[in-house]
């Protein structure tokens, strides 16, 4: 297990177009790290963002109906076009 590193903010602009997308609720292709530390790959419908403990979050549905929650910092890119 990797240890947890602080939450480090994300740019507003790209905090927008996240909340942009969840209104839109198309499908975006996501890589970001899990906890272990390993890039996974996904396209997914976000669904909501929320702030808990000081990170933010975002939460999303996988191609399989499943539940993700993404630390903010730890995705490491989308296509949000």
């Amino acid at each position: 297990m990797v240890a947890r590193k602080p939450y480090t903010p994300i740019p507003c602009s790209l905090h927008s177009q996240y909340e942009l997308a969840i209104l839109r609720q198309k499908p975006v292709r996501l890589r970001w790290l899990d906890e272990s530390g390993v890039v996974r790959a996904g396209t997914v419908v976000l669904s909501d963002l929320f702030a808990h403990q000081g990170e933010e979050v975002l939460v999303a549905e996988d191609e399989h109906g499943g539940e993700l929650r993404l630390r903010l910092d730890c995705i490491v890119s989308s296509d949000l076009s």
